[in-house]
């Protein structure tokens, strides 16, 4: 019995401190993981959305600098192994934000 009462308490004990809870940082782990998936983003490219997501930059509505967003872009280019032309055209596209 009482260990029952024990168990119980320190059940109740984690739930009211959030020790169960997720945090925000693993929400936006989530949301930015799964973004990025529904991107289809692999090596550099993943790893330059990932860093601006988590940071917070795409998600609390804080515009993304233009160093940012060439830098964003330019990854993606490299992931897709654009080069020539269709990396200038890309580039621009990505960077004026369409």
């Amino acid at each position: 019995m009482k260990k029952t009462v024990l168990i119980g308490l320190m059940a109740g004990a984690m739930l009211a401190t959030g020790a169960w809870a997720e945090t925000a940082q693993q929400t936006r782990m989530k949301s930015c993981n799964a973004e990025a998936g529904k991107q289809s983003l692999a090596g550099d490219a993943r790893k330059a959305f990932m860093k601006s997501c988590l940071s917070g930059a795409t998600q609390s509505g804080e515009k993304i600098t233009q160093q940012q967003r060439m830098k964003n872009c330019n990854a993606e280019a490299s992931g897709k192994q654009m080069k020539g032309d269709a990396r200038k055209a890309f580039m621009k596209s990505c960077l004026s934000g369409k």
